[in-house]
């Protein structure tokens, strides 16, 4: 069997996954568009059942089992989208499934693969120690172990959304994605480019890496995948040290670039999508626009930026918000050493105002940060209008004699 499934392969999943998955829609970009200088549209990946692509890899694997491998049940480990697909897709086939999750997994991804009516076990603190536990379950017990990414079946799953792809925009060219393990990416490029070419056209796919995750690059300059030191990042779907043997091999053909970014590029990034499209991300699920935004990719034609995911949290989405509006130089937190006497306070919120941005937050002390006896400290959270405004706010502060330091988000 090539190593490359066919498009016939990916038709045949496609069909068998129509009763499970929904059509996502795509969305148009002016904001995008503006920026890369080339027509962007969104596939709205993030409004998949599940609210992942997930439920694609996961409902075709399991479709394919026999009825004995079914009567044993299934088992993954995953941080959250990976779980709720396979939860879902067992539910759907009346197969048992048992998920280990980490113990920090968000509470609303654990809530939604016990919905789904997975039996889940929080243990470990890490995926790896998940899927550890995960592969000792179904040695001991017969189960079925559904691997995230790395199986042919997955890869077939996850290549039906490059169908949606060509079939919602048969005139793209260029499909730009994030890249985990590399199940989704090596699924979408044999399956796009396979359509595509039925068309008589030719087109590219960009991958884009947490920049603290990215395994893919050291991999290819190898020729092999290769396991690196991660970092932690906000793109934790992402988050893989090593891609997996079977879409590595499919990427190393028909991927034609691998990008990074940085988390401030993917706050950024959900940021705009919140504002400009009105559109939740998740971080993982956000690197395609954050490659565009950051300037890492050009040349790209008429372009598809796929929103891979939109499970996040509302604590992480109020921190990813206020990091975004850091990083896009829209929001401000300054430190000011003041002498300890009435009236300082209000002189500089006067100042804050002359120069046209507002103050969110204060808090005003006098204790620590070396200060002397006679002097206080006043910290500042002030909303400006960007990085220029930024700078006239405290230049505003400066000519006024205060010393503004800017404290890091």
């Amino acid at each position: 069997m090539s190593t490359v499934p066919t498009l016939a392969e990916f038709e045949d999943a496609a069909r068998g996954l129509e009763r499970v998955i929904s059509h996502t829609p795509t969305l148009p970009s002016r904001a995008l568009s503006d920026i890369l200088g080339s027509p962007v549209v969104l596939k709205m990946e993030n409004l998949q059942r599940t609210g992942s692509f997930k439920i694609r890899g996961a409902g075709h694997r399991l479709a394919q089992l026999t009825a004995e491998e079914r009567s044993h049940g299934v088992v993954a480990a995953s941080a959250g989208n990976h779980a709720q697909g396979v939860a879902l897709a067992a539910q759907a086939l009346g197969i048992p499934a048992t998920v280990f999750m980490p113990l920090g997994v968000p509470v609303p991804k654990l809530l939604a693969t016990r919905g789904y009516g997975a039996e889940v076990v929080l243990e470990g603190e890490t995926v790896s120690t998940a899927l550890r536990l995960a592969a000792e379950f179904a040695e001991r017990t017969g189960a079925i172990m559904i691997h995230p990414y790395d199986h042919r079946d997955i890869v077939v799953g996850q290549g039906t959304l490059g169908l949606e792809l060509i079939e919602d925009a048969p005139d793209i060219d260029t499909i730009i994605l994030g890249i985990g393990g590399g199940g989704l990416i090596a699924g979408v490029a044999a399956a796009a480019k396979a359509a595509a070419a039925k068309l008589g056209r030719t087109i590219r796919v960009i991958g884009v890496q947490a920049e603290n995750a990215a395994a893919v690059p050291p991999s290819l300059a190898a020729g092999q995948p290769v396991e690196v030191e991660t970092r932690p990042t906000i793109a934790d779907g992402i988050l893989v040290a090593k891609p997996g043997d079977v879409p590595f091999a499919i990427i190393q053909d028909l991927v034609d670039e691998v990008v990074t970014v940085s988390d401030d590029d993917i706050a950024r990034a959900i940021l705009i999508l919140l504002e400009q499209a009105k559109v939740v991300a998740e971080p993982a699920g956000a690197v395609a626009v954050a490659a565009i935004l950051a300037g890492k990719v050009s040349g790209t034609g008429n372009t598809m930026a796929v929103l891979t995911g939109g499970n996040i949290d509302p604590l992480l989405l109020q921190r990813v918000v206020s990091h975004g509006l850091a990083a896009s130089g829209r929001y401000l937190t300054v430190r000011i050493p003041l002498p300890d006497r009435p009236g300082q306070l209000a002189r500089v919120s006067e100042l804050v105002a002359e120069a046209g941005a507002n103050v969110m937050e204060v808090m005003h002390t006098r204790h620590g940060q070396g200060l002397q006896i006679s002097q206080v400290s006043l910290q500042l959270s002030i909303e400006t209008r960007g990085a220029e405004h930024t700078e006239l706010t405290l230049d505003t502060l400066r000519r006024a004699g205060y010393d503004p330091i800017v404290v890091p988000d």
